[in-house]
């Protein structure tokens, strides 16, 4: 068998002891200096291009360059690390696949990166995942670390990956080179220490010179103390020993900047919002509860920064009002670390692809629900466990992009409920499970979609975690807050003439505040705007009891899960709930429910009367959103919670989360209608009910769903058209050039087929408007979704939303306006033949339709030129 061809290191000398470099080879150099590696790198560089070698430079650190960059017989690659590991790693592996096979590659000092991400984690995650492709493309690359700067477990993770470890080292101006690990190579004194002299390396075979030489390097080591730590820990060790000294105010802004630059974000604005609101002593108690190191996420800091914000105020005494929390979080660099030890980072990588980018991510995603965690993180997790006891809490996504001003990604990512009862080891399964489920999330198509849609597709988004103790109470055996809900400081839906947007409102449920975020099939929160409180969208009792919240989210602790309950069976368990201030009974109700089973049973509507006829609960709602709103200078969106004192109507709030309020289009001029509009040439009008504010907009194409003709079909069928939708959606290239509505029956995005089509956000994110319009018959109804993940959905794509009730006085639906038109169903879709009678297409001639809103007069028309 030949043997494999070996390659110079440009000494001679140093050829021998490792018996020449081999294709395929990673050689990492220990140093106590960088100029150690300059002399060996220089070496090999200088030999590879008298060889006539593809050499490139992966630049990327302080130190000086190995090269000058006018240097064009070898290429060079400028990169920052501040961009982030994913960043970082993917450019890396991006110029690998590029420059292919057989290249030579010298990089800069690993040791630099630390300044960037600011744990030795993420440079072996980096190595772990870089020097294998390399390998696998024959390259030979040369790397350098400095000694003393990393942590032991990190320089064993690179010692296991490369194929050549080698100890550089200076002793009395000599300078000494120690084999550590030299892959499929072996001599009698290969690993012996070597002395340099005159270009020749002398193995060290002598008991005396050895000796002199490693007493000397260990009495260095114990000078300048080892570093056990990982550069994380130990950077904020020291903050923590700094914070004892009496640092002036300047150094303390340093120390604060540094710190938030690795831990919170680097965001300008969130940035700027975490000074003014965060103190260094803030930052080393998050520090204290993070599991693994890196970012704590956008969903962590908002709730953080707004908590602080309030507890600074002095109008109001908000430390007695508010629940305090004792939050852990899950550090940014978890995520990747948990894509790196599975071994799926070359998957990774492909998902990053245009082709890749949905394909790769399905495979990704059922991956992500299998894998396993370090040993070191699983010890971690098991804190969680024992510090929460038996009590609930939530598992809920906070990636980096996540709740930034621009950005919410509301309902992307899945946020998990741990009932968290049994023995420890399995409360401890279902933790795994849920951080596995919510990374998994991170491919969920839904994400994609808004990421692509969003440009971040190219963007870092580590999956940090918040893991929150659930608010609320016991309730027999289920437990459950007494009320949760959202509140934004600016009403884009306000459905009366006299309502002022800038109030603010409530979006407000019974139980856990899952009914407040999600669009519930039939079910629909008490909506509040807080200059009339007691005002309802709806009016009269009838439509108070349709629509109002019928079933609640609780937590089962004898099943050890989320449950549904109606509202009558949970009202009826004689359970310790506070009904005076949330509910109101329904006597017609349970005098017919009496006359059918021969049975008295009590029945309740939730109305949540009580809790909003006390003014000072309004006020103090109205002026905590004004609070934080003046300091985001941006309107804010919460969530929270309410929790009565025992034997009290006394309410104290849970504040679980706060980010900018998404406000594109929201708060347009007013605008003008035509005085006199001929019945004939309206296509629908309306008053209310609408969100995004006001609006001029031209269409030039509708697509309507008949509300009969879909009634009648089968469950299967009902998907088919919510896929027919997604085939049409795809085919709009153009929202300003070529403005669509989409009109359905009850309520796109529904999960149930029977209460509207079940179309995923991403099959219809390219339409301008959407209408959804009430079909009494099919029991098919709008549900206004202010304040829910759907609702940040439309506005940042900006799809102005209208839900129309035909039934009302007020409002006009002409669908035979359209009837004239040709259906051009098949011509968009050429195998929808079988639903043309359900889904029609028009394609407006002339100038098209306009559609007009006001939000201060409520009034909305959509008209044009009879076809």
């Amino acid at each position: 068998m030949d043997s494999p061809v070996s390659v110079s290191t440009g000494l001679k000398g140093f050829d021998k002891i490792i018996n020449g470099l081999r294709k395929g080879d990673n050689v990492v150099w220990q140093v106590d200096c960088i100029e150690d590696y300059f002399h060996f790198a220089l070496s090999f560089i200088e030999h590879s291009l008298q060889e006539n070698k593809k050499l490139v430079y992966i630049r990327f650190a302080n130190h000086a360059p190995l090269v000058e960059p006018s240097d064009s017989r070898i290429t060079t690659y400028q990169l920052s690390a501040y961009e982030g590991f994913e960043s970082f790693a993917t450019k890396i592996h991006s110029i690998i696949s590029q420059e292919g096979p057989g290249t030579y590659y010298v990089f800069d000092c690993l040791s630099d990166l630390l300044s960037a991400w600011a744990t030795d984690l993420m440079i072996g995650n980096f190595f772990v995942v870089t020097c294998p492709y390399l390998f696998e493309l024959d390259t030979i690359a040369y790397f350098a670390l400095l000694r003393e700067r990393h942590s032991h477990k990190t320089i064993a993770r690179i010692r296991e990956t490369t194929q050549l470890l080698l100890d550089v080292y200076h002793c009395e101006n000599t300078r000494y080179c120690h084999p550590i690990k030299v892959w499929n190579r072996y001599s009698p004194t290969m690993f012996l220490p070597h002395v340099e002299e005159n270009n020749q390396f002398i193995p060290l075979t002598n008991s005396l010179d050895a000796t002199r030489l490693f007493a000397h390097i260990f009495r260095d080591r114990e000078q300048s103390a080892i570093r056990k730590l990982d550069y994380w820990d130990q950077l904020f060790l020291d903050a923590e020993n700094l914070t004892k000294e009496n640092l002036s105010s300047e150094d303390k802004d340093k120390l604060l900047q540094k710190l938030c630059g690795i831990m919170l974000s680097r965001e300008e604005k969130i940035t700027q919002l975490i000074k003014k609101n965060l103190a260094l002593e803030d930052l080393l108690q998050i520090k204290s509860r993070l599991i693994g190191t890196g970012y704590i996420g956008g969903k962590s800091i908002g709730m953080l920064v707004a908590r602080s914000i309030l507890s600074k105020d002095v109008t109001h005494q908000w430390t007695d009002l508010l629940e305090p929390h004792d939050s852990f979080y899950i550090g940014s660099d978890v995520f990747y670390t948990y894509v790196v030890i599975n071994g799926w980072w070359k998957l990774f990588m492909q998902q990053k692809t245009d082709e890749g980018y949905f394909k790769i991510a399905a495979v990704l995603r059922e991956k992500m629900l299998q894998g396993k965690f370090s040993e070191e993180i699983r010890e971690q997790f098991y804190q969680i466990i024992e510090y929460f006891g038996q009590s609930p809490f939530i598992v809920r996504s906070s990636s980096l992009l996540e709740d930034s001003y621009g950005n919410a990604f509301a309902g992307k990512y899945e946020s998990i409920f741990c009932v968290n009862q049994g023995t420890p080891e399995e409360r401890y399964q279902k933790l795994e499970e849920a951080v596995r489920r919510v990374f998994a999330s991170t491919m969920n198509e839904d994400a994609l979609a808004y990421r692509l849609q969003r440009g971040l597709s190219k963007h870092d988004e580590q999956m940090a975690l918040l893991v929150q103790r659930v608010s609320g109470a016991y309730h027999g055996h289920y437990f459950f807050p007494d009320i949760a809900g959202v509140g934004v400081s600016y009403n884009a839906f306000v459905w009366n003439k006299g309502l002022d947007p800038k109030a603010g409102m409530l979006r407000l449920v019974f139980g856990l505040g899952t009914r407040a975020v999600n669009r519930v099939e039939g079910d629909y929160p008490r909506m509040v705007a807080m200059d009339a409180p007691m005002q309802r969208p709806h009016g009269g009792l009838e439509d108070a009891r349709t629509y109002s919240q019928h079933q609640v989210d609780v937590l089962d602790t004898t099943q050890n899960s989320l449950e549904a309950l109606s509202v009558t069976e949970l009202m009826n368990q004689g359970l310790d709930i506070n009904l005076e201030s949330i509910a109101v009974k329904d006597l017609e109700s349970a005098q017919i429910m009496k006359s059918i089973s021969g049975k008295s049973r009590n029945m309740w509507i939730l109305t949540f009367d009580g809790l909003l006829s006390d003014q000072s609960f309004i006020e103090r709602m109205q002026q905590l959103l004004k609070v934080l709103e003046n300091n985001y200078q941006h309107p804010v969106e919460v969530e929270f919670t309410i929790n009565f004192k025992k034997n009290s109507r006394e309410a104290q709030i849970n504040l679980l989360q706060c980010r900018p309020f998404q406000t594109k289009g929201l708060r347009g001029k007013k605008t003008e209608f035509p005085s006199r509009i001929a019945k004939e040439r309206i296509f629908f009008q309306s008053e209310g009910n609408f969100m995004g504010g006001s609006l001029s907009q031209v269409i030039k194409r509708i697509v309507t769903i008949d509300p009969s003709a879909y009634n009648q079909l089968v469950i299967s069928q009902k998907y088919d058209i919510a896929r027919l939708i997604g085939k049409i959606n795809k085919q709009i290239t153009s929202k300003e050039t070529f403005p669509v509505i989409l009109l359905g029956p009850g309520r796109w995005g529904t999960t149930t087929p029977s209460l509207g089509v079940p179309v995923s956000f991403a099959e219809i994110n390219n339409f301008t408007v959407m209408v959804e319009v009430a079909f009494t018959q099919g029991h098919l109804m709008p549900e206004l979704s202010f304040g829910t993940h759907f609702f940040h959905d439309l506005v940042e794509t900006e799809i102005f939303y209208v839900a129309l009730f035909p039934e009302n006085k007020d409002c006009i639906l002409n669908t035979d306006f359209l009837k004239r038109m040709p259906n051009q169903l098949e011509t968009l879709v050429p195998e929808a033949v079988p639903f043309r009678e359900v889904v029609q297409v028009y394609d407006l001639p002339g100038k098209g339709l306009k559609i007009l809103a006001d939000i201060v007069s409520q009034k909305i028309i959509c008209y044009g030129d009879n076809p």
